[in-house]
């Protein structure tokens, strides 16, 4: 999935909005709340994306900014009504593995990583002190891996590891934004792809 290709991802989900609030109108949003890891309090979900607060009320499910009341954009809308869809209530793996070994990742994963580790090793691979910077502006948590890597918690139940491997005079810089083993039970694998290019620009704004 090149950028054209993630592009035009994004206006299809953008394009399944409305049916995918039509199929979960009908759900139970306490069982909802519990699949997903999110808060439902006085008929509204309430939960994190990358720490920005979002409220999404039950069930017309616009999702908003709860700072602003704004609406978010329209392949937020998407990402998050897909989370809820997919959920699984799955616990966490507790360890790292790169997109390619997510089910069905391996076919698009040369390209996810073009716009995600090699974009970060592009900004970042003779700047360690920057990317710890970055990461610790964009709220992730140390993580021993490599010789830098940051814990992000993307939602409630989906966590992101971004690595970077310091070059030498040998091997050049390199960086990974991996996921634990059970994202695809709450994201189809082409929407955790947008998850982890959210994160890569966030980091690359940071």
């Amino acid at each position: 999935m090149d950028q054209t290709e993630q592009n035009e991802q994004l206006r299809v989900l953008a394009c399944r909005v409305d049916s995918l609030r039509a199929g979960l109108c009908g759900r139970d949003p306490q069982q909802l709340a519990a699949l997903t890891g999110a808060t439902f309090f006085e008929k509204v979900f309430q939960l994190s994306l990358f720490r920005q607060a979002v409220y999404i009320p039950f069930p017309t499910l616009e999702a908003v900014d709860a700072a602003s009341g704004a609406s978010l954009p329209t392949f937020l809308q998407a990402l998050l009504l897909y989370y809820f869809v997919t959920a699984a209530g799955i616990p966490p793996a507790g360890r790292w593995v790169s997109f390619a070994d997510l089910p069905g990742g391996r076919m698009y994963s040369r390209a996810y990583q073009g716009y995600t580790g090699n974009e970060l090793a592009r900004r970042f691979g003779a700047d360690l002190t920057g990317f710890c910077r970055a990461c610790r502006s964009a709220g992730g948590e140390p993580f021993d891996i490599g010789d830098a890597a940051f814990a992000f918690q993307a939602l409630p139940r989906i966590a992101l590891l971004a690595v970077l491997w310091s070059g030498d005079d040998e091997f050049p810089s390199s960086c990974q934004v991996l996921f634990d083993p059970t994202a695809t039970d709450y994201l189809p694998v082409d929407v955790c792809a947008i998850l982890g290019s959210q994160l890569t620009r966030k980091l690359l704004k940071a």
